[in-house]
């Protein structure tokens, strides 16, 4: 019976330790700060990249003017072969992602991949004197602008308001 008290206090122990480790982690998590919110992004200068990507494309590149200063440029490059992709990525003032592409790739290779993996729907609308195509269905929804040898894709997880206004502020050079 010698040998039962001494597993009693071992196992006795164990829990004893068990739960003040347990408690130690829970003081741990409340008192040390932690953020659940996304990161927050970077904004980037993209005029250099910009003025490259328009001396070097066989088309007119486009890039925002005028939006608000909430619109925040996160991302670009310019790929000159094999072609000419143009990207300029933003996070709208909601937080959600819009980006312009451009390419003289093959126009439904382009849209699939700007779009990752959107449809053509019949609804377009006219901004700026163009007609874009709605695309839906993929992880994005897109604007649409084929233009001779070109092709231009306002893409993002924002709202189709969203993208029409980045859109409606495309300029080129």
């Amino acid at each position: 019976m010698a040998g039962t008290n001494g597993k009693q206090k071992t196992v006795r122990g164990m829990l004893l330790s068990l739960g003040v480790i347990g408690l130690m982690a829970g003081v741990i998590y409340l008192f040390l700060p932690h953020d659940d919110h996304a990161p927050d992004l970077q904004r980037v200068d993209y005029r250099v990249e910009l003025l490259t990507a328009r001396r070097a494309a066989a088309y007119p590149v486009a890039a925002p003017e005028g939006l608000p200063g909430t619109w925040k440029a996160t991302s670009v490059r310019f790929q000159g072969e094999p072609f000419d992709a143009w990207h300029l990525g933003f996070q709208d003032p909601t937080g959600q992602y819009v980006a312009i592409e451009q390419s003289t790739q093959k126009p439904s290779a382009f849209i699939d991949e700007a779009s990752q993996g959107g449809h053509g729907t019949e609804v377009t609308q006219n901004i700026g004197g163009r007609t874009w195509q709605h695309y839906t269905g993929g992880r994005y929804d897109a604007l649409v602008f084929k233009d001779k040898g070109s092709t231009t894709v306002v893409a993002g997880t924002a709202s189709f308001a969203q993208l029409t206004k980045m859109a409606q502020s495309l300029k080129t050079g």
